[in-house]
């Protein structure tokens, strides 16, 4: 059977953070490990800055009905690869074939990055995504590949599996691409609409103008009272193509404002909501999160009334960037 020991080299040239999990080299599933590609996964686990890789110990020891490694690399919350296994898995299951990935047995097939994010109301961090396009581009370099064998599970699934979520493996594959003819991460286009911005802030007469803190972004911003109905303040964005950005908001706050404000979020699989407590953490950028967003000029991000929380929800100014 083959094995990877050149996995942890590759990544740490590719300038890829990396931690080595105990005998990585040694442990590994019985049978045939040949790859030709690499797979995405998401664990399902809710990561954060204070619990950055829940299901590590998951990935290595694996489950009551599944037995471990059930992968080659964990990716962490902060975008670090912990490096599990140099031989086969039990990531992949049986490949139904996609791309240049035949049909066949998917843990011969590839090698697999869990990133560890739930994926249901949780997306991957920029930290994630960028580690794991630098990784992929160089392991598929080492295996003599091209971006079409970057794969996401739910491509190469015969049972329904959806990960990973909120990504376009489509734009996945270009950046590793661009990645691999020497380019850099995706180019850190940014744009911020104010509540004042011509043309690209909208709300009804139900949102009043005020300049009460100084915290506010701009000349003033706009405020209303929270009500079983959406009446969302949007803004409106040039999205220069389809891809991941990171969605950061501006507030100023007080402790009689809205400790429940939901932002909703434009992405390709459909609209996100995001609370915040602008009773609090005022006046400076707060980032909501990344999403993949659609390429085109349309209302990309809004603030909702539709709030069961007391206190003002104010809209004032929100700023996309691409990473």
């Amino acid at each position: 059977m083959a094995t990877i020991p050149w996995l942890v080299d590759v990544l740490r040239g590719a300038g890829v953070q990396v931690v080595v999990e105990g005998d990585w080299l040694n442990r590994m599933r019985p049978g045939s490990f040949d790859p030709i590609g690499v797979l995405w996964h998401h664990t399902a686990a809710t990561s954060s800055a204070s619990n950055p890789h829940p299901a590590l110990g998951i990935c290595i020891n694996g489950r009551s009905d599944l037995p471990g490694p059930l992968c080659q690399a964990l990716v962490d919350y902060n975008g670090v690869f912990h490096v599990i296994s140099a031989g086969r898995c039990n990531h992949a299951g049986t490949s139904g074939g996609s791309g240049p990935i035949p049909a066949g047995d998917g843990n011969t097939l590839m090698i697999g990055w869990e990133i560890d994010y739930n994926g249901v109301n949780q997306e991957m961090t920029a930290a994630q995504y960028n580690a794991s396009i630098a990784a992929t581009a160089a392991v598929l370099t080492r295996l003599g590949r091209d971006s079409s064998y970057a794969r996401g599970h739910r491509e190469t699934s015969t049972s329904g599996k959806i990960d990973p979520s909120f990504i376009d493996l489509n734009v996945m594959r270009a950046d590793v691409a661009a990645k691999m003819s020497g380019g850099g991460n995706p180019p850190a286009w940014s744009s911020i609409v104010d509540n004042t911005t011509a043309g690209r802030f909208t709300a009804s007469a139900n949102w009043g103008v005020s300049t009460y803190s100084g915290q506010r972004y701009g000349a003033d911003y706009r405020y209303a009272e929270p009500v079983a109905a959406s009446d969302v303040a949007w803004y409106r964005f040039n999205v220069p193509a389809t891809a991941n950005y990171r969605i950061d908001a501006w507030w100023p706050a007080t402790s009689g404002y809205n400790s429940a404000a939901p932002y909703v979020v434009s992405t390709t699989t459909g609209n996100r909501t995001i609370i915040v407590d602008q009773r609090a953490t005022g006046g400076q950028w707060r980032s909501l999160g990344t999403f993949t967003l659609p390429a085109g000029d349309a209302n990309r991000v809004g603030v909702s009334r539709w709030s069961s929380a007391t206190g003002l929800i104010v809209a004032d100014a929100v700023r996309l960037t691409r990473v």
